[in-house]
């Protein structure tokens, strides 16, 4: 009979991941068909010559020692760098690439669950929950986001590698568990809370607390909170130096606070009711509802006591509840980085906690009930087929930047990103008036937002309308002077052929980036037109040097040594005369 029952259960598990596998496919298989979206993508790869140069020894140095879009994820980009050697400017296979993770997530998910609780149908839809809710989409249908399915990835692979070592604990077990760890922090920082997750599943389903005390618990995972606290600091110091930390005097910690109680309760509100999602939801700000957020505090205080006092018979709810509330701190808006007031990328891995909650809860209430599977059964189809329906139509948003951004607008209230990142591929498409329609109506909502003023000043530059571009582009740098407004504001004086303020436009941003081959090349185009052919050549060379395959430059240098010489020639023809 036990042979039976294990060869009915390894069917059962085959027939699970299979079935996991190819719903999951299906659900998500469009993406293979969409392009990058302009937001992000450009970074992670359509226009970083360092992933396009693709697995090098350069590039594999430069993952490790840059701290490029405002993240030290070293094996994020060496993934996106294999993607590009595998596909080019394919966005097809890249996305193949986020959903062949996610699959593998969703799969090792249910395998762990299963293993540590010996649950099967619970462990299964919690799987299911987690790969077909439409939280979870953005995470799968954004190339940018290969950091989330990456990094959750090891995560899990760390919680098998954890079992083994509970199960049969040695060093080299041990040094497994930190080492896949360590991957998951070179992947995404988010894993910094596993090791507090860890202690959860001490507690369940692993239940250690007793015969191992809290004090040798927390000592074993001090090596991972060691890795935790570095991972932290280099993020900060990251985020800081990048300038997307938005400082304390913009949004004051009272305010991040209650937005970050208020996110709390929406994510579980969209986790039942998953509607209106976007790809950016703007912060509050100081017009944050304090009523709202005191509500919210309230709910999640209560909760927190009946899980508190009902831990001690139903464990799960302890593991699930704090699984929960631990994970997505770190991404709660405590410490703002950019500004969105949450994102459902966040969730990506945090409402596992919930979803275990759901699944052993549910069993829980009616394990009594003689009508168990027949309620059981018919809810879960129900459930799971409603939330993958749910989650094709909304991965069908992701396919271009265009679908992209005018569903921002349409579900969410004063999305200036949205509108401002929607212009571009408008005027792409030759929609010039809607582009500069959507990029005034971002300026509207935030008269300081520098990116808006540039990009408006980029396209009445394109337009030869240079003398509306240069008052945006000085009112950019009054409020933030930085390099590409200078490299902007220089190329439409030299395009108005106010030649000698250029000039003094491109010293400046020398002076502050000396190795700036486009400033070098652009200086010495401006130089070539005011006759200053020395100087001018002098500049080329330089952006070479800096970057060889740069072609405007190896023309421009040509064209300015064609122009020297024929004003030799006149000149010595002038002075025959």
């Amino acid at each position: 009979m036990s042979k039976i029952n294990d060869t009915s259960t390894k069917y059962s598990n085959i027939l699970i991941c299979l079935a996991l596998t190819l719903i999951t496919f299906a659900v998500f298989y469009q993406v293979c068909g969409f392009a990058f979206v302009n937001f992000d993508d450009i970074d992670y790869a359509y226009e970083n010559p360092n992933i396009q140069s693709g697995i090098t020894f350069n590039a594999v140095k430069w993952a490790f020692t840059t701290g490029f879009a405002a993240n030290w994820h070293p094996l994020t980009w060496i993934s996106h760098m294999l993607d590009w050697q595998l596909f080019g400017n394919n966005a097809g296979g890249h996305h193949l690439t986020n959903l062949i993770f996610h699959i593998a997530n969703t799969l090792l998910l249910f395998i762990v669950l299963r293993q540590m609780t010996s649950a099967l149908w619970q462990s299964a839809f919690v799987a299911a929950l987690f790969a077909f809710h439409p939280l979870h989409v953005e995470s799968v249908a954004w190339v940018s986001e290969r950091k989330d399915v990456l990094s959750t990835f090891f995560w899990i692979l760390t919680m098998w590698t954890y079992l083994r070592y509970v199960k049969q604990p040695n060093a080299g077990r041990y040094l497994l568990t930190l080492l896949t760890f360590a991957l998951g922090l070179m992947s995404k920082p988010m894993l910094v809370t596993l090791p507090f997750v860890l202690l959860l599943l001490d507690y369940w389903p692993l239940k250690r607390f007793g015969r191992r005390t809290v004090f040798y618990l927390v000592l074993e995972k001090i090596p991972f909170f060691i890795l935790s606290a570095a991972s932290s600091i280099i993020t900060f110091l990251v985020q800081q130096n990048s300038g997307t930390v938005m400082p304390l005097a913009a949004v004051s910690l009272k305010f991040r606070l209650c937005n970050a109680l208020i996110s709390y309760v929406k994510y579980i509100e969209k986790m039942f009711w998953p509607s209106r999602l976007a790809v950016f939801y703007p912060h509050p700000g100081t017009n944050v509802s304090i009523a709202y957020a005191l509500i919210s505090a309230a709910l999640l205080l209560v909760a927190t006591v009946l899980v508190i006092r009902s831990a001690k018979n139903h464990r799960y709810l302890f593991t699930g509840w704090f699984w929960y509330i631990g994970t997505i701190l770190p991404v709660s808006g405590m410490s703002q980085a950019g500004g969105q007031a949450m994102a459902d990328r966040y969730t990506y891995i945090t409402l596992t906690g919930l979803f275990v909650i759901i699944a052993w809860g549910i069993g829980e209430l009616l394990a009594k009930s003689p009508h168990r599977k027949i309620i059981l059964w018919p809810v879960a189809l129900i459930v799971l087929s409603a939330l993958a329906i749910c989650t094709y139509l909304q991965t069908r948003y992701w396919k271009d930047s265009i679908t992209l951004y005018e569903r921002a607008i349409k579900v969410t209230e004063n999305n200036y990103i949205a509108h401002f990142n929607i212009t571009q591929p408008l005027f792409e498409q030759g929609r010039v008036q809607e582009a500069i329609r959507h990029d005034y109506e971002a300026l509207r909502i935030n008269p300081d937002y520098v990116e808006a003023l540039n990009g408006l000043g980029f396209i009445y530059t394109r337009l030869g309308r240079i003398d509306e571009a240069i008052p945006l582009y000085n009112k950019a740098l009054q409020l933030d002077p930085s390099v590409n407004t200078y490299l902007n504001l220089g190329v439409a004086l030299t395009n108005s052929g106010k030649l000698q303020e250029a000039e003094k436009v491109y010293e400046k941003i020398l002076a502050i980036q000396p190795q700036n081959a486009s400033a070098r090349n652009d200086f010495g185009v401006v130089l070539c037109r005011l006759g200053k052919y020395d100087r001018a050549i002098e500049h080329f060379n330089k952006a070479l040097q800096i970057n060889p395959q740069y072609t405007d430059a190896k023309n421009n240098l040509n064209i300015t040594l064609a122009e020297m010489q024929k004003s030799r020639e006149e000149n010595t023809e002038d002075a025959k005369e």
